[in-house]
């Protein structure tokens, strides 16, 4: 290893020659094949690890089911590790595995301490409290970000799940009623010696009703209603304002009412059409379970979506799947704040290999931010296309926009236009870490009055 090398790379600007070969003595220099784990997460960070040449990713596991590639080094002077040089409690944040035949210069640790208290003493005390600064810092504010982003995604779950599940409560309920008066019907039916063969023939009539019963303008169904009582009440139906809404809904007309008054003879018509009746809302009430059910299984599958549950962090997807679970999960602030979504999807859109939820975790943030705009309503724009060696995502928004100097500093950390208690200021640097960092992209901001748009720029592979 020579001083040289070094000396071109920027991490040694400001060295003295003497102190270059200090560092060189210090260090030495390790060759990589592609594959080799040069470091590993968690251990202590006992070297000071500089990149000469070739590319080494750095993963995490985290605590996540997958490993996580959270940046790449491609560039000679890009550095990782080293932190017990200042901290003695200091691990690897990541583990480093080649990517790719290289080499990298390392140095101890301790002797990395040594030397830089010997050239730079002041600096150092600096150093070891920026970093245990800056370390709790980030830490707290990153929890602080997941639970805001947990907040958000609980509330829109269970916004989006309170009407299915009401409705099905409802029709529970309503089941329970419709249940006791179809047997009250066959009791009275069975006490007035209704003929088996009589019970087989209304039973056939009803049969021969539409199931399901097909959906109904309410004007038309109003009207049916209306006449199918006037019927009930001219042959001397007992409860025909019960039983007449029912019987509409299920698909009745006047023609099938003589039909089965042709069968129900004298005091057996009420109690019959009660049975249908009370039939036909039993079947529209277990089909309003069925949907009110299905609706909550579907939001289910939407938040296993959304939050990439039992699936590889690193995976081949359509994003468009990511922007619709992202949609339903923030539907009820779309819908709250007056909000209406314009969907622009390429057709021939490709899949591309990208970690799923952290993405999601970008287009909350975006449309997020996007909804809060516009107060008092507007329109949001979701938009696919693909470019020729990108995929391009924008969101865009009706709202009053953002001035230059807002948008100079939209991706500072803890940066924010909103009012206290509502932003944490750290949603547009995450989703920018994630965006340029972790999948080696771009994010850029266009904004007028009455337009803003945020576009999202994803390499087709991956490096």
């Amino acid at each position: 290893m020579h001083a040289d090398e070094l000396r071109g790379l920027f991490i040694a600007d400001g060295l003295t020659d003497a102190q270059l070969a200090e560092l060189v003595a210090a260090g030495e220099e390790v060759a990589f094949r592609e594959g080799d784990e040069l470091f590993h997460e968690g251990e202590p960070a006992t070297f000071w690890w500089v990149l000469l040449e070739g590319r080494v990713q750095l993963i995490r596991q985290a605590g996540r089911p997958e490993a996580v590639v959270m940046r790449t080094m491609d560039q000679p002077g890009l550095w990782a590790g080293g932190f017990q040089a200042w901290d003695d409690t200091s691990g690897y944040m990541a583990t480093g595995v080649a990517a790719s035949r290289g080499r990298m210069f390392r140095v101890p640790a301790d002797a990395l301490g040594r030397l830089t208290r010997a050239w730079f003493p002041l600096s150092i005390h600096f150093m070891v409290g920026y970093f245990q600064t800056v370390r709790s810092m980030d830490s707290l504010s990153r929890r602080r970000e997941q639970l805001v982003a947990l907040g958000t995604l609980a509330a829109g779950l269970a916004h989006e799940m309170n009407n299915p599940a009401a409705a099905t409560a409802r029709a529970v309920d309503a089941l329970r009623d419709t249940c006791d008066s179809l047997l009250s019907s066959l009791t009275e039916l069975a006490n007035q010696s209704f003929r088996a063969e009589d019970f087989v023939a209304i039973d056939s009539l009803r049969r021969e009703l539409p199931s399901p019963a097909p959906r109904i303008d309410p004007v038309e169904l109003g009207d049916r209603e209306e006449t199918i009582t006037d019927w009930l009440d001219a042959h001397d139906v007992a409860g025909a304002w019960r039983i007449a809404p029912a019987l509409a809904a299920g698909g009745v007309d006047v023609t099938w009412c003589e039909r089965a008054a042709g069968v129900l003879q004298g005091d057996h018509l009420t109690p019959g059409l009660e049975w249908v009746a009370s039939t036909l809302a039993s079947q529209a009430l277990l089909a309003e379970m069925k949907e009110s059910t299905t609706r909550i299984s579907a939001l289910v599958d939407s938040v296993k979506s959304y939050a990439q549950l039992d699936r590889a962090s690193l995976q081949v997807v359509d994003v468009t799947d990511g922007l619709e679970s992202t949609l339903v999960m923030l539907g009820h602030k779309l819908r709250d704040g007056g909000v209406s979504v314009v969907r622009d999807y390429a057709d021939d859109l490709p899949s591309i290999e990208v970690s799923p939820a952290a993405l999601n975790q970008v287009w909350t943030n975006l449309i997020d931010n996007a909804i809060d705009a516009m107060e008092g309503g507007g329109t949001l724009r979701v938009s696919t296309r693909a470019g020729e060696d990108a995929l391009i995502v924008e969101i865009g928004d009706t709202g009053k926009g953002m001035s230059p100097e807002v948008q100079a500093r939209a991706f500072t950390p803890y940066f924010t236009t909103k009012q206290v208690g509502k932003g944490t200021g750290l949603g547009l640097d995450i989703s920018r870490r994630i965006i340029v960092d972790d999948h080696h992209g771009q994010i850029e901001i266009e904004s007028k009055p009455g337009d803003t748009v945020l576009r999202v720029c994803l390499p087709l592979r991956q490096r």
